[in-house]
């Protein structure tokens, strides 16, 4: 994922899903599931352009989506808020929350089918 500064993404990203850092050098930080062999790479790009949620024509796209299972919605979205991301304005589905992360990235939190 490219990202203004990777390290402020990673860190929120890394709490909210409980996976450590497992790599970090200038202008690059991995996370990483504790047992599996996911890896997640955020990478610094000086030309990023942040992107606009709804996509609206002509302006910045979302380039990478996050979808995030969870099962108690509400909490998990105050916690995401703790770590520096904000709901979207717009929120297209009932049982999902848009969030903004502070590089401008949205992604969704969506309620287990089972909750």
């Amino acid at each position: 994922m490219k990202l203004r500064i990777p390290a402020l993404w990673q860190v929120s990203i890394s709490q909210l899903l409980g996976w450590p850092l497992v790599h970090e050098e200038p202008g690059t930080a991995i996370i990483a599931p504790p047992d599996g062999p996911i890896y997640v790479v955020f990478q610094e790009a000086s030309d990023f352009v942040t992107p606009v949620w709804p996509p609206q024509s002509e302006k910045q796209r979302p380039m990478m989506h996050f979808d995030f299972q969870v099962g108690d919605l509400d909490s998990v979205v105050a916690e995401a808020v703790a770590l520096g991301a904000s709901v979207s304005a717009h929120q297209p589905q009932q049982n999902v929350r848009v969030l903004i992360d502070p590089a401008g990235h949205p992604f969704c939190l969506c309620q287990e089918q089972d909750q």
